[in-house]
């Protein structure tokens, strides 16, 4: 018997590996369990057959989830899938159905997320006043004395680690938009104090709640701590913190704070995975009679580990374990059926303290409740899970390489809902159709930092650059006072590019960027960018805007269907070269200018509008050439 075992483990790594490293065009296990969802729940979220559709936290962790497949694949089903489900509960003026803030239940906020994902792609103002309401219920949600949220007010005095996920980075997120910069202070005390008074000092786990009272059946009458540490919680705090700190500021202090509260986590439940790879349903008695392997806590904490170290936040020794759980979970969780499909087993459906009938946290408790297959929180974890784990593969390919995106010269602003001045057009952080942030999630895929420059460039300030782009240069009609490319920053910029950095120069077409100042850039390197407009457009005739990649082309590997619209035509002459082009005019060349190269194209080309999926006919193949793109820019 131990032959065949020992065989089958060593084929599931074997899988694994080969997946975690499989081409794009196969259905990674994000997908094909983000189809699962889709397939479970495809209408309404209902949970149980009979009963109307709730308001439910465990909703905004799939569709979460499927955010993240969307973004790593481009396929408008999955924001589709995300869109029709919020949209069951939110109406034209913003109401929420099921949703009632008298609850006062830190569950509710879980769904903030996706409202905010979706405001900030759609701008639709329904997403925005929904949100606003759910942040109106943060502003008189019960608080300990300390200042932690309460669980719900049927837990009066309780705080929960479950809660910290629902309420924290939909709090942290709201802040980073609408710049309320006090609530990072907030959302830190509230991670720190949960530490404070849950974290056992023997194991350094967390309990899975406290009662600030100490009046509950199952609080410690000393410490006010539940008995035991249930895995999901601990997983959903895990999830908590490295999400939140995808919301703060890089100077606020409260993020080194939760960064070494996030250490002290890993460091604790790495000691407490089996040979299996997994976590438990208590995470402290893996031997006890009962307990058993549980598949969200086990996703949560592989998500946790994975993310940690992708950002920096973990050193890359929990890498190991990241790997070893997600094989695990493929091994005793992920089964597929007779049609193909992708099941999950193993996730316990709910565990609490208190209630009615009352529930004391005893370790007879966890073992009581039931496991069922494809429950919503495991399959939302799992997907999370999944999508991290899938950028392992391509993370070494640009490790330590920084891209600069260019804030100076094109630097346009607008008011937004509240009536701030905020930046806009061609931005990492945009998320509307004229933003770059599915590009510079692109880039991040594969290892690489963004960052922005709104200063002029120097020889100072370009060192760290690998990639520096600039787009659209502003015209006085776009900007008061449009910062112009002089001679000194092009000496600089050529100098840069000589000594090794990749130049990117992105154009528009005549009336809508600046040209003059921008070809006396491109001049040293054989570059002229005309003053026209080809590739037009009209209404919705896309294929007038489609270019065809022929074979064997120094950047796109394979024969890609591009869409460009309103377009900049090209002069090329050495040391630059044409690469793609059509009927008689040059899209895109390259030049190699010492030890570093240049690229150009009279069009911001890959925004948003153009790459995910959303607009554009499903024949183009803007987004599999991003991709090329991107690989070429930071080989």
């Amino acid at each position: 018997m131990k032959i065949p075992t020992l065989l089958k483990y060593i084929l599931l790594a074997f899988l694994t590996v080969y997946i975690m490293n499989a081409p794009a065009q196969q259905k990674k296990y994000s997908e094909r369990m983000s189809e699962t969802a889709m397939r479970v729940w495809p209408e309404a979220f209902v949970l149980e057959k009979g009963k109307s559709a709730k308001w439910s936290y465990d909703l905004g962790v799939i569709l979460k989830g499927v955010e993240g497949v969307w973004k790593a694949t481009g396929d408008k089903k999955y924001f589709d899938y995300i869109q029709r489900k919020m949209d069951y509960y939110v109406q034209d003026d913003g109401t929420i159905n099921a949703y009632d803030r008298d609850d006062y239940n830190i569950d509710f906020i879980n769904n903030g997320k996706v409202l905010l994902f979706l405001y900030q792609v759609t701008g639709k103002e329904k997403y925005l006043k929904a949100s606003k309401a759910l942040r109106a219920q943060l502003e008189t949600h019960p608080r300990t004395k300390e200042g932690s949220f309460w669980h719900k007010n049927i837990y009066p005095h309780q705080v929960w680690l479950d809660g910290l996920y629902m309420g924290q980075p939909f709090y942290a997120e709201y802040a980073k938009l609408f710049h309320e910069p006090e609530v990072f202070d907030d959302i830190t005390r509230q991670f720190v104090l949960i530490e404070e008074h849950t974290r056992d000092e023997e194991t350094g786990l967390l309990y899975h709640g406290w009662d600030e009272s100490k009046e509950q059946q199952w609080a410690n009458k000393e410490t006010g701590n539940s008995p035991h540490f249930w895995g999901r919680a601990l997983g959903w705090y895990g999830m908590a913190m490295v999400d939140a700190l995808d919301h703060f500021p890089s100077d606020h202090p409260g993020r080194q704070r939760i960064v070494e509260v996030l250490n002290r986590y890993a460091e604790a439940l790495v000691r407490y995975q089996q040979k299996n790879g997994l976590w438990y349903q208590v995470v402290d008695f893996p031997d006890r009679e009962k307990n058993y392997p549980e598949a969200s806590a086990s996703s949560m904490v592989v998500y946790t580990l994975a993310k940690g170290v992708r950002l920096g936040y973990l050193p890359a020794k929990f890498l190991k374990n990241a790997r070893k759980g997600y094989e695990g979970i493929l091994k005793e969780f992920v089964e597929e059926d007779s049609q193909g499909k992708v099941n999950l087993n193993g996730t316990v459906k709910v565990s609490g303290l208190g209630g009615n009938p009352y529930r004391d946290g005893s370790f007879d408790y966890y073992m009581s409740e039931p496991v069922i297959q494809n429950d919503p929180k495991g399959i939302g974890a799992f997907i999370k899970c999944a999508v991290e784990m899938e950028k392992l593969h391509s993370l070494r390919y640009a490790k330590g390489k920084t891209v600069l995106l260019d804030y100076y010269y094109n630097n346009e602003w607008k008011k937004d809902a509240f009536g701030r001045s905020i930046r806009y057009h061609y931005t990492w952080e945009e998320q509307s159709n004229n933003g770059y942030s599915l590009l510079g999630h692109i880039f991040r895929d594969y290892g690489a930092q963004t960052d922005s420059l709104s200063v002029k460039p120097t020889l100072a300030n370009l060192r760290k650059a690998d990639v520096y782009i600039i787009v659209d240069p502003d015209t006085e009609q776009e900007t008061e006072n449009p910062n112009f490319l002089q001679e000194e920053e092009i000496e600089t910029i050529k100098k840069w590019v000589k000594t090794g950095g990749t130049l990117v120069l992105l154009g528009n077409d005549a009336g809508n960027a600046e040209f003059d100042h921008f070809n006396r850039l491109a001049k040293p390197f054989g570059i002229q960018f005309n003053k026209d407009n080809h590739l037009m457009v009209k209404q919705n005739n896309y294929q007038q805007g489609a270019v065809q990649v022929q074979e064997k082309n120094s950047i796109f590997k394979k024969p890609y269907k591009l869409y460009l619209k309103e377009i900049s035509s090209l002069i090329v002459h050495a040391p630059s070269s044409p690469i793609l082009g059509t009927a008689d005019i040059n899209i895109m060349a390259t030049t190699k200018y010492g030890r570093g190269k240049v690229f150009a194209l009279g069009d911001p080309w890959i925004y948003n509008e153009y790459l995910d999926g959303r607009k554009l006919p499903s024949d183009f193949q803007n987004y599999p050439a991003a991709h090329d793109w991107v690989k070429w820019l930071l080989k």
